[in-house]
């Protein structure tokens, strides 16, 4: 194998076996980030698909239980990642990904903000709120940290809020100057 190129690139991968790479990794890489793997492998299923999916679908292509395939599915449907597709005269639902990248940043954003941050912010808040003495060395230990957490937390969600309303120019740009 000549040096510099990794295994992938060295060897001849037919599209299939891409596929089923990219969901594998997508879905490794969405359980190391905190999601169901076979959350992350849905979502990158529909990804690369290049039409809508039933669950029927998804079940057979990942060899997962229906209950899981629709558990997974409303979750996904939930965090706006993938819409259902209606087909006329046809009782099974159909599911498309969102394709923008940024788009899918966005929702991601949204749904990890509203589950997380806010969550947090909303109990930081109310425990930073406590009265007492700021003679106290323990009261004002405990109310500096949160403090610097509450910082923190509101400069962490002004700069989520900006992302999600970013423009894609603006997100782009923005992005790659902090690697250039």
């Amino acid at each position: 194998m000549p040096q510099g190129k990794s295994d992938y690139q060295s060897e001849q991968l037919t599209l299939a076996e891409a596929k089923a790479q990219f969901i594998h990794t997508w879905g490794v890489t969405g359980a190391n980030w905190g999601v169901s793997k076979t959350l992350a492998q849905v979502h990158a299923l529909l990804l690369v698909s290049p039409t809508a999916l039933s669950t029927e679908d998804l079940m057979a292509q990942l060899k997962i239980s229906r209950g899981n395939a629709s558990m997974t599915v409303r979750e996904l449907l939930d965090w706006g990642l993938i819409y259902k597709e209606l087909r006329p005269g046809e009782r099974r639902e159909f599911f498309v990904a969102e394709k923008d990248m940024l788009q899918v940043t966005r929702c991601i954003i949204r749904a990890r903000k509203r589950r997380e941050l806010d969550q947090m912010k909303r109990s930081i808040d109310q425990l930073a709120a406590l009265p007492g003495d700021a003679a106290d060395a323990d009261y004002r230990a405990f109310h500096t940290a949160l403090t610097d957490i509450q910082q923190l937390a509101n400069a962490s969600d002004k700069l989520l809020s900006r992302l999600m309303q970013a423009e894609k120019s603006w997100f782009w740009n923005t992005f790659l100057k902090l690697f250039m």
